[in-house]
């Protein structure tokens, strides 16, 4: 016997729900702005939206049932949009904008009734969220645009050791620019990398001063 037609609702909002929650749950590992509740609310909503598509397409007046699932696809833009920043040198929010794209249409295809569907697309997503990353963080640990700062109390200095020596600890150079205090025998070195995500550089510092005396070091975003 077929449900009634609350009970497929309800059966769908908390469907809607559970996406919610397990979207918000890997973006709170990651300590993102973008959470449970507010992806939670964007299924559920976008879920009770498609609802009332469905409806609209067999009530008895009749309205035009594409134009609420438009309408959600063009404002989730407006508010994936607001999830991006640049912060440094680096974007940020990229991912946390296309889970909130990922969330509305989960949204979409649970209030159309696409249970099967949505939870491959639930396993497919987490698995690339979660495993992904393990693969970039193994393979790919260099993934953030930095500056770095380097000052040496020297008069001439090898630099080809030191851009080994930078590279020796996971960093990729993108480019360098040098400048000399002359008079007071002082080298100054800025280089563009992509860093691994770490906050340790002791033994990159160590390593430096062995080539030169190393006076000031600052790595940025």
């Amino acid at each position: 016997m077929g449900l009634d037609f609350t009970t497929e609702c309800v059966i769908k909002l908390l469907a809607a729900t559970l996406c919610g929650a397990l979207l918000g749950l890997e973006r709170m590992h990651h300590n993102q702005v973008i959470g449970m509740r507010t992806l939670i609310l964007i299924t559920v909503s976008s879920a009770l939206l498609s609802i009332l598509s469905s409806y609209m397409a067999t009530a008895p007046e009749r309205g035009d049932p594409t134009r609420i699932a438009a309408g959600v696809i063009s404002g989730i833009g407006f508010l994936g949009g607001g999830a991006i920043m640049k912060q440094g040198l680096n974007i940020k929010g990229l991912t946390s904008a296309a889970i909130i794209w990922t969330a509305a249409s989960f949204g979409l295809a649970i209030g159309a009734g696409l249970y099967v569907q949505v939870g491959v697309a639930l396993i497919i997503s987490l698995s690339i969220l979660i495993g992904l990353e393990k693969i970039n963080t193994k393979f790919f640990p260099a993934t953030r645009s930095k500056s770095l700062h380097l000052c040496f109390e020297n008069e001439t200095l090898d630099m080809n050791k030191i851009s080994q020596t930078i590279k020796k600890h996971g960093m990729i150079i993108a480019d360098v620019n040098t400048s000399r205090a002359i008079s007071v025998k002082r080298i100054i070195l800025h280089y563009s990398v992509q860093a691994p995500r770490e906050d340790d550089f002791d033994e990159l510092i160590a390593d430096l001063n062995k080539i030169g005396t190393l006076s000031e070091f600052s790595i940025t975003d």
